[in-house]
């Protein structure tokens, strides 16, 4: 391994960094250092903070009260419901903010054996969340969360309300928020859910929320890069508040943090990890598929390679449209990775080691999503990949976890003065 240098410091930031946080093109980014509006330093090549400082995102960070948010703790013990738990992101994000479990749903078997491995005293309930009875949970819920899988809603924009949903599993969330009347929800979900059959999806879905007696907090899509997740990764969040809770109350959206965490932080000691990643399993490539890999740039794509290479590679692909930049996709230490998958070797969405010529391992997909070393993944190297990919980043969902907990003291406070 080589000693870690951050690709970026307080003073600057990189071409593929600064777009990111500004949501902005690198070829954007590369128009108006052309244009004379951005100046690179010469030796680095880096944009000066100074240049940048009075654009919205980058004040954000600059003044972020990350620690003091971080700092915030119940101010007694809240009970959360975890649906759709999958490998345990969102909810070790939810413990780390001080928050307790007291009931896990997942279908997935691995998934559930995973959950009950690392955290033996968890209530895991295995299996279809329509065959469990959310009435027989006896104490009080504060708090109910869940990222729920998103079909295509059949009869959405029929205004037909909580009915509007049935046979949907945001149906089934709906249900157990009914039967267990939580004092907040916490929903995740795809970015495209906002642009879903021309926004009748969530329209419907916010009509839900209605009907159930929550106020919902404006939704808004986190960019996982803020909050100390070194992935590209977007969500879509929704909070609601129970009506009878709102009056007095608000929810704070959690401030992004000072940097953004690139590959070289996530597989080397530093910041965010104090060792470099351990070595584990992992997918491989075919010998040509190696050879061809082995071509393609860090940070580079298809198109880095020769125009031969290109044909072979691609195939009939080579003559369709689009830019198709997920396919012989090599990595950037010097970037954030791009959003996992369920697989780190799949045709259209390729995530090849920066450095080395082989797809993700294991572990390096875990601290992609800002997962503990120490969390063990129980199934075949294909199910532990599965359940990274479709995690909720542990660091972004532990910043979310924080705001809950201090709308819930807010609630408690409130609920005392009356």
């Amino acid at each position: 391994m080589f000693d870690v240098q951050t690709e970026q410091n307080n003073m600057y930031y990189s071409l593929e960094i600064l777009a990111d946080i500004l949501s902005q093109s690198k070829a954007t980014i590369r128009a108006r250092i052309k244009r004379g509006e951005l100046t690179p330093c010469p030796a680095t090549g880096k944009i000066p903070i100074e240049q940048v400082e009075n654009y919205p995102e980058i004040q954000e960070m600059l003044r972020s009260p990350w620690d003091e948010e971080h700092a915030i703790t119940p101010k007694r013990p809240y009970s959360l419901v975890e649906l759709f738990a999958g490998g345990g992101g969102l909810a070790i994000g939810m413990e780390q903010a001080g928050l307790k479990s007291i009931l896990l749903n997942e279908l997935d078997k691995n998934a559930c054996n995973t959950l009950r491995y690392n955290r033996p005293d968890w209530n895991v309930i295995e299996g279809d969340i329509s065959q469990v009875d959310f009435t027989q949970i006896e104490q009080d819920v504060d708090i109910l969360t869940g990222g729920f899988p998103c079909q295509a809603f059949s009869y959405a924009g029929k205004s037909l309300g909580f009915e509007d949903t049935r046979g949907t599993l945001f149906f089934e969330m709906a249900r157990a928020i009914k039967e267990t009347q939580p004092k907040v929800f916490l929903a995740e979900n795809v970015k495209a859910l906002f642009t879903h059959d021309e926004g009748r999806t969530l329209e419907t879905i916010k009509r839900v929320i209605n009907e159930l007696g929550y106020e919902l907090v404006e939704p808004r899509v986190l960019k996982s890069i803020f909050y100390k997740v070194p992935q590209k990764r977007e969500r879509l969040i929704l909070v609601g508040i129970r009506k009878d809770l709102t009056s007095s109350v608000k929810f704070y959206w959690p401030s992004p943090y000072k940097r953004i965490m690139t590959l070289r932080d996530a597989f080397y000691s530093g910041e965010l990890y104090a060792t470099e990643v351990p070595e584990s399993e992992g997918q491989t490539y075919p010998k040509r598929k190696r050879e061809i890999m082995a071509e393609v740039p860090q940070g580079g794509y298809w198109r880095d390679l020769s125009d031969e290479l290109q044909r072979e590679y691609m195939g009939g692909s080579y003559f369709l449209g689009g830019g198709k930049t997920g396919m012989a996709r090599r990595l950037s230490l010097d970037e954030p990775s791009l959003t996992l998958t369920t697989s780190p070797a799949q045709k259209q969405t390729e995530r090849c080691h920066p450095i080395e010529t082989r797809p993700l391992q294991v572990r390096e997909y875990a601290r992609i999503q800002t997962f503990p070393d120490d969390w063990e993944f129980k199934g075949t190297k294909n199910a532990a990949y599965k359940q990274i990919g479709n995690a909720v980043p542990v660091n972004m969902a532990r910043a979310l976890g924080h705001s809950l907990v201090r709308l819930l003291n807010d609630i408690d406070v409130l609920n005392r003065s009356r």
